[in-house]
């Protein structure tokens, strides 16, 4: 209890018994009748007497989350950009490794918490998804379905492939995968393997996913498995054409619309058209570096979930919903 004018209180009679009465009630768990009974008084004036605590200050109540998180910013952010699902975490956005780690943590709880055996659920590819699925401990027996084929030169533990398998071991459902490279040299030679069976079987589930948990790669500044996966001509070149963000092999301008369709074209990945239609799709990203490439996935609905820090939701606010 901190230290009151007793005179404002009636007296120090009066202030004794009000601070009874709160920490029976806030601290001791009493019901409004067993401290009625107790102190001989009626159960209406031990509930003036409690409505007059909180007013004088004698009460004092801090609402905290159990987990890093911050619920006003999470609420705000939810409202603005019209989200089903925001969470947003108060972890700096340096060192990286442990932003990544905390992210990691909140998203495979969100998974857990979430999904159903009814659901089809999309994995996307990323270096803070290789750690959600890594953190991943249990989850309902659904159908795990890889959105995008693997990236060349990214390590084996962090490919996409490995990501689902990690998923399904942990829900035992059925998993489709993409034994496919995601970037093909062009348009023919990526539909040639999308005729491939166990490609199709894949592929035939892309409109039937009901969750999707995805990462958000920035071209400028870059910050990208897929940028750094590819020439340097192809990199200026889409840089020119104005990409600021990609998601799942779709390439987006700063307003969220897609640019060089042509590229999506000749990769192995679900297309933005079909990631849009997926009724609840968690964009896992976070960083100074990715403000610009984040709004313009939710500018262009490719994900209605997000989860990010402080820094990001931040800036997403000062710069206006979606």
């Amino acid at each position: 209890m901190t230290e009151l004018s007793t005179a404002s209180l009636g007296g120090p009679s009066a202030a004794l018994q009000l601070a009874q009465i709160a920490r029976r009630f806030y601290l001791g768990g009493q019901s409004k009748q067993d401290i009625a009974a107790e102190l001989g008084l009626t159960r209406f004036k031990v509930a003036r007497l409690i409505e007059q605590a909180r007013e004088a200050g004698v009460v004092r109540i801090e609402i905290t989350s159990p987990q890093p998180i911050d619920p006003e910013l999470s609420e705000k952010l939810a409202a603005a950009y019209q989200l089903r699902h925001a969470i947003v975490i108060t972890v700096p956005d340096h060192p990286e490794a442990d932003l990544r780690r905390q992210l990691a943590k909140v998203a495979a709880a969100l998974l857990s918490e979430i999904v159903t055996d009814q659901d089809v659920l999309g994995i996307g590819y990323g270096r803070t998804l290789n750690a959600t699925t890594a953190a991943l401990t249990h989850l309902a027996r659904c159908t795990t379905v890889q959105l995008t084929g693997a990236l060349l030169g990214v390590q084996v533990s962090e490919n996409s492939i490995e990501l689902v398998r990690r998923v399904a071991a942990v829900t035992g459902g059925p998993a489709y995968p993409l034994y496919t490279p995601q970037v093909l040299t062009d348009p023919g030679t990526a539909h040639t393997l999308r005729q491939q069976p166990q490609v199709a079987q894949a592929h035939q589930r892309f409109d039937h996913i009901t969750k999707a948990i995805v990462a958000v790669g920035s071209w400028e500044p870059p910050h990208s498995q897929l940028y750094e996966a590819l020439s340097n001509p192809e990199r200026d070149k889409f840089r020119d054409l104005g990409v600021t963000a990609e998601v799942c092999a779709t390439l987006l301008d700063a307003h969220g619309n897609q640019v060089a369709a042509d590229f999506t074209d000749r990769c192995i990945a679900i297309t933005g058209t079909q990631l849009q239609a997926i009724p609840d799709v968690i964009a896992v990203a976070a960083g100074t570096t990715k403000h610009n490439a984040i709004k313009a996935v939710l500018q262009g609905g490719y994900a209605n979930s997000l989860i990010t820090n402080h820094t990001v939701a931040r800036h997403l606010l000062e710069q206006g919903g979606g």
